[in-house]
């Protein structure tokens, strides 16, 4: 991306941990994205226009890049690392981590809920999301929910059980799991001085004021565990750390996960999903944004516990850490279907699939191709074990 470009963007910051309720902080992280969207639509036009390419992969999150490749008509898929927010009559409305609840009172309870978070949010978005996609001559969509269905291809990256059974699931979306990432490095020289369990505490790398949440781990620790602690998006030499216990701003999380007893997260699904794939039970303290659900989802698939941000304090993380560690059974679970779901290399064979589909049958067919197939062909079927 253009110089001009990253600076344009450093300046529509996501505040939304000034939200005052869960649903202010969803809006203030919507309307961000929305003003986001008239830059990567123009810079995703420049670029196209400028290296001619064979095919798109395009973050979710990036709305007005997906209407310009969408506008583009060559091969392109969307990726999402987050908890999708697409209504399902299976699953609670997406925002406040409700707990999933089948039956004519769980039908209610969603059918009243839903219009108040989800279509707050479509009130904010689709407005927003039409202007840029009158600016491309593009159609209007109807809501905010028909944008995850523009992609021929949506790689999802998760699985279950930490995603929820659904029955009508977009056909557009292939679920791959996690596709997890580090930068190569050794283990840092003094992990082999611990001989304490380890627990791993992250804290997201947007600014969302969770700094709090690893000194609430400092003092909730003892002497039975070692804490190793990264703080991104603040200043973490500003934390005294104990003698059983390390801070950094940034540290590869890889071969602190390879000894990790548990993980306490924020709940971003980054660093939610990193520790599940290794098998690590995880205690997640939701801020804000997608992290509520995250944190329900770590909780419902007893891969871990929750522990509301509203309520941390040493003793109930110390509490809810202990319980975490009781469910390393759950965590393996989650580890061995994200192995399954086939992460990297079944995201690369169902992109591949798409642009040989799109050279089969030439840039009208392209839709039909994804979204008519039969089941047992499609490259996004999703394999429900």
């Amino acid at each position: 991306m253009p110089r001009r470009s990253i600076a344009r963007f450093e300046q529509i910051p996501i505040n939304d941990y000034l939200g005052r309720t869960p649903l202010d902080a969803q809006k203030r992280a919507m309307q961000a994205f929305c003003e986001r969207a008239r830059f990567d639509a123009v810079d995703l036009q420049t670029a196209i226009e400028t290296f001619n390419p064979d095919a798109l992969l395009i973050d979710i999150n990036a709305w007005g890049a997906l209407t310009a490749a969408e506008k583009w008509g060559g091969p392109w898929a969307a990726w999402c690392p987050y908890p999708l927010p697409v209504p399902s009559r299976d699953v609670p409305p997406f925002g406040p981590g409700l707990r999933p609840k089948s039956g004519p009172v769980g039908r209610l309870r969603d059918a009243i809920l839903g219009p108040v978070f989800f279509g707050a949010l479509e009130r904010i978005v689709a407005p927003r999301i039409n202007e840029v996609r009158e600016q491309l001559d593009m159609p209007p969509l109807k809501g905010a929910a028909e944008m995850f269905g523009r992609p021929p291809l949506l790689l999802y990256l998760n699985a279950e059980p930490f995603e929820y059974p659904r029955s009508d699931w977009p056909s557009n979306i292939h679920m791959v799991g996690p596709c997890d990432w580090d930068p190569p490095a050794d283990p840092p020289p003094w992990l082999d001085e611990v001989d304490q369990p380890i627990v791993l505490v992250t804290t997201s790398s947007e600014f969302q004021d969770d700094g709090r949440l690893v000194r609430c781990a400092l003092e909730a620790s003892d002497e039975d565990v070692y804490v190793v602690a990264t703080l991104p998006s603040e200043n973490a030499t500003d934390i005294t750390a104990p003698a059983n216990a390390r801070v950094f701003s940034f540290l590869p999380h890889t071969p602190i996960m390879k000894r990790a007893a548990c993980a306490v997260t924020h709940a971003g699904m980054g660093a939610t999903q990193k520790a599940l794939a290794h098998g690590v039970p995880v205690c997640a303290v939701p801020f804000g944004r997608d992290q509520l659900e995250v944190a329900r989802r770590v909780e419902v698939a007893h891969a871990g516990t929750r522990l509301a941000a509203s309520r941390l304090r040493p003793d109930r993380l110390r509490e809810a850490v202990r319980e975490a560690l009781g469910r390393a059974e759950g965590a393996k679970r989650v580890a061995a279907a994200f192995a399954a779901a086939g992460g990297p290399k079944a995201a690369a064979d169902a992109f591949e699939a798409l642009d040989k589909a799109l050279r089969a049958t030439g840039a009208q067919g392209e839709r039909e191709v994804f979204a008519g197939r039969d089941d047992q062909d499609a490259p996004h079927r999703l394999d429900r074990q």
